[in-house]
């Protein structure tokens, strides 16, 4: 329990401190995200800001933790991906080079334990082993959540608050799975979940609104892979059978707004990694949301998700299946009406001078 605390304050003040540091070395390494018509901000800011985020987090584990298999994995699978991002930032890196990198991280962590050898059949309750088939499903879903927080990453604060809310989600469902069922395991990813959520706030410091740092995609990525990783080491180890929806609900926001952009562009016959600005945070800014209000409806929305969560992991499997057919229907009414799904062309009004912040290069 020490150690656990110990790990929460190392994490909260290492981002703290550290943000300025990494700020500074963004300007001298050229790390630094000039503006242009997709994107928000009207200045040049320095990105990278993910470092020190990644920093803070691997120095409280490796000082107050026990470097097991899965641990071990999720620290090389994220330094990877660190790496990745570290060299878009300053140098810049085509997608399909990113998507290569991805791929092989994801693979990385294999070895050390983080697999979905199993998902549960939520009709039967039974565990279907899906045998090989395991490494591509853990490779497709660490892929598509990383990429999922990076495309989300428009605004000031928006990804890190996001990934903040889902790691704390993270937490109080692996609590409700070790303290109602008795899962094995679970204090680890409890302590991990926090560790990343304590890392996230000391950066959140300098990334909310009007932000002075960026997350680049050093910062994206390593939230989206942790986090997807983390999902991995949780929800396989719990045979309830409507465990297989609860990482879906937890990310759910980011996901959908990756999903829809799939369906837009693919509906309006534009390439698939083509960037647009007809996410939700666009269009809640055309709906006339001033950036921090953007911002903090989406945090909203991100709290009612990881609550649905929560409690879809305490009900039997009817009431969580209606839970899931009522968010299903609400998310997709309200996409629909805010036009994310459609894509309706928009135009984000101007912002005065207070207001020039965060790329938008989804």
């Amino acid at each position: 329990m020490v150690e656990a605390g110990a790990a929460l304050i190392i994490a909260l003040i290492a981002s703290w401190a550290l943000t300025p540091w990494v700020r500074n070395r963004a300007f001298s390494w050229g790390a630094v995200d000039t503006p242009d018509p997709r994107k928000v901000h009207k200045e040049p800011m320095p990105r990278i800001g993910g470092l020190a985020i990644y920093i803070a987090f691997v120095l409280a584990i490796v000082a107050t933790q026990d470097l097991n298999g899965p641990l071990l994995g999720i620290l090389v699978g994220g330094t990877l991906v660190v790496a990745l991002g570290v060299i878009d930032d300053i140098k810049g890196l085509p997608a399909k080079v990113k998507l290569l990198g991805q791929i092989a991280a994801a693979g990385a962590v294999i070895p050390f334990g983080v697999v979905i050898s199993y998902v549960t059949n939520p009709l039967s309750g039974e565990m279907l082993f899906l045998g090989w088939l395991a490494y591509p499903v853990t490779i497709f879903w660490l892929v598509a959540v990383t990429n999922a927080i990076n495309l989300i990453d428009g605004l000031d604060g928006l990804a890190g608050g996001v990934s903040c809310i889902a790691a704390l989600t993270l937490a109080a469902v692996a609590f409700t799975q070790w303290y109602m069922f008795g899962v094995p395991g679970m204090a680890g990813v409890i302590v991990l979940a926090l560790i990343l959520a304590c890392a996230i706030l000391g950066f959140l410091r300098y990334n909310f609104y009007p932000a002075k740092i960026f997350l680049g995609d050093t910062g994206s990525m390593f939230l989206g892979f942790i986090l997807a990783a983390m999902s991995v080491m949780s929800f396989t180890k719990s045979a309830t059978a409507i465990s297989v929806f609860i990482p879906m609900v937890v990310l759910g926001l980011p996901l959908l707004d990756t999903f829809f952009a799939i369906i837009r562009r693919y509906h309006h016959h534009r390439p698939i990694f083509q960037p647009d600005k007809e996410h939700l945070h666009h269009q809640l800014m055309a709906m006339g949301l001033s950036h921090r209000q953007a911002v903090l409806a989406i945090y909203g929305v991100s709290s009612i998700l990881g609550l649905s969560a929560v409690v879809l992991n305490m009900v039997s499997t009817d009431r969580a299946a209606v839970i899931l057919v009522i968010l299903s229907v609400v998310v997709i009414w309200l996409a629909n009406r805010i036009g994310v799904i459609s894509g309706r062309k928009i135009s984000v009004p101007p912002m005065d001078n207070k207001e020039q912040s965060q790329s938008i290069d989804a």
